[in-house]
């Protein structure tokens, strides 16, 4: 069952990956939609959406933003393995601590909030576990330390005024990707294999992750007891890990990654290029950290059976058909690339002789 009434909605970080694609999927559903992000993005301006402007530690500016909104969500946040812990700390948790308070002084009554699985990873193999997996008593990297400390806040935050969900989409992957498929692609030839290889990970197709997160909105508006719940969203396939890695790097054109390393050797690797990158005040993300060593040895799929009971998730999008989508899309930009390429060189070669 649908919502039935169109809802005037507000996205935090409308113009990335998952913000753009939950747009979509709310815009096919005839609402009003607003984005909040720190740029402009013609893609956005193309599906007819107004933009707003600023940035998530501005509070001033989310609550302008949310006044008026029937619901928020909150995708907008500082991913990655490496960076300032302050600049995370701003984004992921002053930047949701502002869309709490906008939420609450604008009145608005529904939050969806994107978290992610590694708010709860502990440097373990994580097989087939449920939302009541605790956090950690200690994290590697700022990124799922500052996440999970915007879980709590939006737990704490929910009432009879505020209702939530969080959802946990994990390895979110397809068409459009800015981080996960570019970042293989690039380091394709130095790319090593962290362990045996048989390491089981959930995934996540955008489109799945986005339709999880329309699908809350809904269910929040039928059953209003689901409110402050934590749900894991996934592709509901677990896979290797260094299989997946493999099929994107084939839809790019790119060979399977032959090379191995040890878990231990990749964790100590991290340690040093930690230390090294931190005490020469490196920008530059380090090939590898702890946190990733970790990710990549271990297991971490999930148990989704409360996704699917309440908010009546599945993955509509199969991964064979996932990756189908994703080499179309990579075929389509380097063909653009390439003629963009070709362009330039005729347009230099013009000025040249006209010079």
């Amino acid at each position: 069952m649908e919502t039935k009434k169109p809802k005037n909605i507000l996205v935090t970080g409308g113009g990335g990956f998952l913000g753009k694609a939950i747009i979509v999927q709310l815009k096919e559903k005839g609402h009003t939609i607003t984005s909040f992000s720190r740029n402009h993005y013609p893609a956005l301006a193309d599906l007819g959406v107004e933009q707003i402007s600023g940035d998530i530690t501005d509070a001033e500016a989310v609550k302008r933003a949310a006044v008026g909104r029937d619901v928020v969500f909150h995708t907008a946040a500082r991913a990655g393995v490496w960076g300032p812990d302050a600049e995370y700390y701003a984004t992921n948790v002053t930047g949701t601590q502002n869309v709490i308070a906008a939420c609450k002084t604008g009145h608005v009554p529904t939050l969806i909030h994107t978290s992610s699985p590694s708010v709860i990873f502990d440097g373990g193999d994580m097989e087939g576990v449920d939302e009541s997996f605790p956090y950690p008593k200690r994290y590697h990297a700022p990124y799922p330390e500052t996440k999970a400390a915007a879980e709590r806040l939006v737990m704490a935050a929910t009432d009879e005024k505020l209702a939530t969900i969080l959802l946990r989409p994990h390895l979110i992957w397809g068409p459009e990707d800015p981080h996960l498929a570019p970042r293989l692609l690039k380091r394709a030839k130095s790319l090593k294999r962290v362990g045996s290889g048989a390491n089981r990970v959930d995934t996540t197709y955008i489109d799945n992750a986005a339709r999880a997160h329309v699908l809350a909105m809904e269910a929040l508006d039928r059953n209003p007891v689901l409110s402050g719940r934590v749900y894991f969203i996934s592709d509901d396939d677990p896979i290797e890990l260094w299989t997946m890695i493999d099929r994107i790097l084939a839809a790019g054109g790119k060979p399977p990654v032959t090379g191995r390393v040890s878990p231990k050797v990749a964790y100590f690797l991290g340690v040093v290029l930690e230390w090294v990158f931190g005490t020469l005040h490196i920008s530059k993300e380090p090939k590898m950290t702890r946190f990733l060593a970790g990710e990549l040895a271990t297991s971490h799929w999930f148990d989704i059976t409360a996704a699917k009971r309440d908010l009546g998730y599945s993955a509509a999008i199969s991964i064979d058909e996932g990756m189908k989508r994703l080499a179309d899309w990579l075929t389509k930009t380097e063909m653009a690339s390439v003629d963009a390429m070709s362009i330039s060189n005729k347009n230099d070669n013009g000025r040249q002789k006209g010079e």
